[in-house]
């Protein structure tokens, strides 16, 4: 196995760490099954957070592996592409790339997505792929359920990245991203994905994760879950009403949402979010701006297709 080189320099303002897909979106819509033209776009929560953040003029570094094949080669030239640190992506000369197919969606409706990821070659993440150098380098860690919901192995890397980087003093967020699928059980989802944001500064769940999670009903009965944990701030998307935060020291707020004439692709609609709510709070910025910022971005997110083609630059943002 190859460790590639990138051209940026430490040190990093934001790590992450998680699987890229090729993803083929139809030119049409209907039955995935019917379709005979896609069009090929890249993948992968964590990763859209990293390109959003990129393209916001943070230094962020990406840790994976891909396989030594052409799906591995085209996200290899996307994160070039993005400026993101590509030192710690693992070339894996032993499994593949996955992939993805997704629908075209119509009226706002979610699109169909089908998955080809069992052995990936980001599967096989590891406590291996953890560089504490690298890792110690970034002054912010955020990590997302996906990632850990892809292996045991996948899942110790990411405990073991939030135990060293909350030891280095460095903050850490966390986005739920549940996938039930992934899991061997509810109950073990449940559980590990607390331990992870438990273990963070700032967790982002959805309305309806943050009840799976946590048995709570309502907004404040989710964040009071895991502020009596030791979190700092619980931010919670409520999806097209905006979002609803509220910190260990008792602060708490509703932020409208940005409203959208039309809705083109869901998928992303989160990692945009996390976006801006994580870019605003590295900068400095309120709790009441930084959730401001993710519900802008989250909504330029959805006004186009593709996870992350929607996301903005700094200048775009500021228009």
């Amino acid at each position: 196995m190859t460790t590639l080189l990138a051209q940026r320099d430490l040190p990093l303002d934001v790590v992450t760490l998680g699987e890229a897909m090729a993803m083929f979106v139809a030119t049409q819509p209907g039955d995935l099954a019917e379709v005979e033209n896609f069009t090929r776009r890249i993948a992968g929560a964590e990763l859209n957070v990293a390109i959003g953040l990129a393209r916001l003029g943070l230094n962020v570094g990406w840790v994976s592996r891909v396989g030594n094949d052409a799906f591995g080669r085209f996200t290899l030239q996307q994160l070039e592409k993005e400026g993101i640190d590509a030192r710690q992506v693992t070339l894996d000369q032993r499994y593949p790339t996955g992939f993805q197919l997704k629908s075209q969606a119509i009226n706002g409706t979610d699109p169909t997505v089908e998955y080809f990821r069992k052995g990936s070659a980001a599967s096989h993440l590891s406590r291996d792929d953890f560089a504490a150098d690298y890792f110690g380098s970034a002054r912010h860690l955020h990590l997302s359920g996906v990632a850990a919901a892809l292996s045991g192995p996948s899942l110790e890397l990411c405990q073991l990245a939030a135990r060293e980087m909350r030891a280095m003093g460095k903050t850490i967020s966390f986005d739920p991203n549940l996938r039930p699928v992934l899991w061997s059980s509810r109950q073990m989802m449940v559980e590990q994905l607390n331990k992870l944001a438990c273990a963070a500064d700032w967790v982002l769940p959805g309305l309806k994760e943050g009840q799976i999670l946590t048995g709570q009903s309502t907004p404040d009965g989710i964040a009071d879950f895991y502020l009596e944990r030791g979190v700092q701030a619980v931010i919670i998307k409520t999806g097209p009403d905006g979002a609803w935060f509220k910190t260990a020291a008792g602060d708490q707020a509703t932020v409208p949402a940005v409203k959208v004439s039309k809705v083109v692709d869901t998928v992303g609609a989160g990692d945009g979010f996390a976006v801006g709510a994580i870019s605003a709070l590295l900068e400095g910025k309120t709790l009441i701006q930084a959730v401001q910022r993710g519900n802008k971005i989250g909504a330029l997110a959805i006004q186009a297709i593709g996870d992350s083609e929607g996301l903005p630059t700094r200048a775009a943002l500021t228009e």
